[in-house]
């Protein structure tokens, strides 16, 4: 005699959830909603630049800027006894007041994107928790359906 094949009983409403999310796997970094955003030139570059103005190469590379710029007036000033930035270094404080406006409001705008992205992650990290949460109690149902079975079966 060949018994008939039981499944646990599901809410339709819990199959409904679950078949829906058997069909894309939110964890493939390609359903990632960051992934599929497509950013503007502005976008990038803002990125590029907040990344590229914190970084030690830039750091470095505006030092050894400034200090150049500082010893070749320098230098002219005492040879020449004239040079395009005196000490006081005006010119020099006229290019670091412009590099900061203009650097200001960029890092700002990669920050607002930077929050952009922590609240997709959450939404998304948030999306798989849910999936994981629901496939967890399947298969608590899976198991307490067995439970049961081997219950049965031993009496």
């Amino acid at each position: 005699m060949v018994k008939k094949k039981e499944t646990p009983k599901t809410s339709s409403n819990d199959s409904s959830k679950l078949s829906n999310s058997n069909n894309i796997h939110p964890i493939k970094h390609d359903n990632h909603p960051r992934f599929r955003q497509e950013l503007t030139f502005g976008q990038k570059a803002a990125d590029f630049i907040a990344t590229f103005g914190g970084s030690w190469t830039f750091v470095i590379s505006l030092s050894l800027i400034l200090i150049f710029w500082m010893i070749i007036n320098v230098i002219l000033y005492a040879k020449y006894q004239s040079t395009f930035d005196k000490y006081p270094f005006i010119l020099l404080n006229l290019v670091l007041s412009t590099l900061a406006a203009f650097q200001a409001p960029i890092i700002l705008m990669a920050q607002g994107r930077q929050g952009e992205h922590d609240r997709i992650d959450a939404n998304y990290d948030h999306a798989i928790n849910r999936k994981a949460e629901r496939e967890n109690r399947k298969m608590m149902q899976d198991l307490e359906y067995i439970k049961q079975k081997l219950k049965k079966l031993s009496k």
